[in-house]
């Protein structure tokens, strides 16, 4: 299979050698040459550009009598006489300074000037010739102007012709020599080909975590590269697998490794690279690379945020015009699964949209497989700081991979790359000569709760608001068991934040009531701790709102959490709720879930307003140290409330792993907590918006 591959490969490449040879030609020098041509035709034919010095008729009267001309040529239709000068009058010193220097010598004149009517001018020289005895040639000549009038037509057009292929070159958006570069290859795929030759340094090594994932595309790959090994058992090649997943998870990346790993011709695209304003271009670059794919057969096509041309048809277009995307899903369709035979040609396609593909887009015998490629666990998350932690010269020798994969619950692999950076970012701006656990610490508050604002100037009633505020906060968070345990609080202005506190969620797979109304509780302290202290309540809680609000909406409407409303979802995971011009339930039900959702919301506000009624001398010791303080720590909280009473839940392994698999076990019902490990707790104003997604969002 290899040598076949290396065969086609060296046929391909001397195939390619003529035509590399071949020059290329550039249009804007032909235009330039043409330009150019047209100028020095006209100005020499003119007789302007030569060096002739113009004449008035009383000199040229007078060098005619004196006998210094040799020849006059009139031009009929222009009435202009060029004048050449006997070889003793150029030599003779008043010439000599006057005349201009001949471009081409012999065929320019000395002189030049326009006279009036051809008639009068023959008959004044007539007698100028006879009563002073004058010998000077008198010729007749017409202008050949055919040449000139056909440039002058035919050069607009040109111009016109080649600013429009200029621009056209640039709204396609390549170069002289790459595909779509050129008007005329606007319908070529713009895939770019990795192969044997390439060099692609990345392979399933350099992916950390993501098991189940590593192991449906390494399979893929394997497919390929034996494929007698599946086929002799009457299997066939699987044609496509989509991998699906939130952003920064990996998707890109493992198709990288994909690229890296496989010995057959790699043609890598986004989905939007189909996309153009022309008709038809689209399902042409489509054909072009199934076509380019099966010539190189066995291949793979990966294609990058396919969402871009796949979004269910007929959904969006709602003006009945002609919709050149689905076009080009049609053309796409077909490719992947009609009558044609696309033979060990593979299509991987990445998208986090999922929910908005089109059906005969996702069935199967087109994309047959569909990967999930979900946010990494503890586990993994090690696995990924491993891999980034490689590029950084110097680290601390006491840096513990293991505490930095707790401190990022739910981080995604392109967060975990971005606190590496950020870490050895930081340590350079402190003067460091490592990077050191403290650096990572600053990195995700930085990345997290955006940059402090030390600098930032409030009044002494605003920052002691802001410390009530946030000890509500903490001080519900650590009395309630299911409640995420604090990290650290802080009131130095932060991104949009005027404070924030860090927690540390559990990672769970499902979330119970309790476990959602004490969330709720711990958000509202914030409002309540306002409340209790000033009697008064502000602006500050906005993002508190929004989140219980989020919450509350969820358990009414979508989990079935609520005894009311009962075990009635109103999601539709499939998405297409987006385009219903209606709510799925009547006026009567919308009416009992604003209730509902009011009445969760104000339940955990007043048992928040309790809790903190029965500890108000912990919850103003504790403000009155973060005042002073501006920034505490768990070790605080717990010399004022003490260590809390509540146990960690113990993490059971799935049992193939405990029998030596690293296969991941997932659950399509499950909940997965979201990696925000910070709360944003008192933002400024009432159009502040959240730092933080939510906790408890379905996945």
């Amino acid at each position: 299979m290899t040598n076949n591959n290396q065969n086609k490969s060296q046929k391909n490449k001397s195939s390619k050698k003529p035509n590399s040879s071949k020059p290329g030609y550039n249009l804007y020098i032909i235009i330039g040459i043409i330009v150019i041509f047209f100028g020095l035709n006209f100005f020499v034919g003119n007789g302007l550009g030569g060096g002739a010095t113009p004449l008035t008729l009383e000199r040229f009267e007078t060098y005619l009598k004196n006998g210094e001309l040799e020849r006059v040529v009139l031009m009929k239709g222009s009435n202009i006489a060029k004048v050449y000068l006997t070889a003793d009058a150029k030599s003779s010193s008043e010439h000599q300074g006057k005349r201009g220097e001949s471009v081409f010598p012999g065929s320019t004149p000395d002189y030049q000037f326009e006279f009036g009517t051809m008639e009068n001018f023959e008959n004044k020289i007539d007698e100028i010739k006879k009563q002073f005895d004058v010998n000077t040639e008198i010729r007749y000549e017409t202008e050949n102007t055919v040449f000139s009038d056909i440039l002058i037509t035919l050069l607009p057009f040109a111009l016109i012709i080649g600013i429009w292929i200029f621009i056209m070159r640039r709204m396609s958006g390549g170069g002289a020599g790459g595909a779509g570069g050129q008007i005329f290859n606007i319908g070529k795929s713009r895939a770019k080909l990795f192969d044997e030759k390439t060099h692609i340094k990345t392979s399933f090594k350099d992916v950390a975590g993501l098991e189940g994932a590593k192991e449906e595309v390494q399979e893929i790959v394997d497919f390929l590269k034996f494929p007698e090994k599946y086929t002799s058992l009457g299997g066939k090649i699987p044609k496509g697998a989509l991998l699906v997943g939130p952003p920064g998870t990996g998707k890109t990346l493992l198709a990288k490794a994909v690229a890296g790993e496989a010995g057959v011709p790699f043609f890598s695209l986004s989905g939007s690279d189909f996309v153009e304003m022309f008709v038809g271009v689209g399902a042409s670059r489509v054909r072009d690379l199934f076509k380019q794919a099966k010539e190189k057969s066995p291949s793979i096509i990966f294609i990058d945020e396919i969402d871009a041309v796949g979004r269910a048809r007929g959904k969006s277009n709602f003006s009945g015009s002609n919709d050149e995307r689905e076009n080009t899903l049609n053309q796409l369709l077909t490719e992947m699964d009609g009558f044609g035979n696309n033979s060990n040609v593979i299509v991987l396609a990445a998208t986090n949209r999922a929910d908005v593909l089109d059906k005969a887009l996702m069935r199967a015998g087109r994309f047959d497989r569909q990967i999930y490629v979900d946010l990494p666990d503890i586990r993994e998350r090690k696995e990924i700081f491993e891999v980034h932690l490689r590029p950084l010269k110097k680290i601390d020798s006491e840096l513990d991979t293991d505490f930095l994969a707790k401190q990022t619950p739910g981080f995604s692999g392109a967060d975990i790359a971005n606190v590496c950076n950020e870490a050895a970012l930081i340590a350079a701006r402190k003067g460091n000569k490592s990077v050191t656990k403290q650096d990572f610490l600053d990195a995700v508050d930085r990345i997290i709760g955006g940059l402090e604002k030390k600098n930032k100037l409030m009044t002494l009633d605003e920052k002691k608001a802001i410390a009530f505020h946030e000890a509500g906060h903490a001080t519900v968070s650590w009395l309630l068991e299911h409640a995420a345990p604090l990290v650290k609080v802080t009131i130095v202005p932060r991104g949009q934040s005027l404070g924030a506190a860090w927690y540390l969620p559990e990672e769970r797979l499902i979330v119970r009531t309790e476990q959602m109304l004490d969330e709720m509780c711990a958000t509202m302290g914030g409002r309540a701790a306002e409340k209790i202290i000033f009697d008064k309540i502000s602006t500050g809680a906005l993002s508190d709102l929004e989140k219980v609000t989020r919450q509350a909406k969820a358990m009414v409407t979508i989990y079935g959490l609520n005894d009311k409303i009962g075990n009635i979802t109103y999601y539709d995971s499939s998405g297409q709720s987006d385009y219903n011009f209606q709510k799925p339930y009547s006026e009567k039900t919308s009416e009992l879930i604003d209730k509902e959702i009011s009445k969760l919301i104000e339940e955990q506000y007043e048992r928040a307003l309790n809790i903190l009624e029965n500890n108000r001398d912990k919850l103003e010791q504790l403000a009155d140290l973060l005042f002073e303080k501006e920034v505490i720590f768990r070790d605080d909280l717990e010399k004022i409330f003490g260590e809390r009473p509540f146990k960690k839940p113990e993490m059971v392994k799935p049992k193939h792993e405990l029998n030596g698999s690293s296969k991941k076990v997932t659950d399509s019902d499950s909940k997965t907590e979201k990696n925000d490990d910070i709360s944003d707790s008192f933002s400024k104003g009432s159009n502040e918006k959240n730092d933080l997604e939510e906790s408890n969002k379905k996945e």
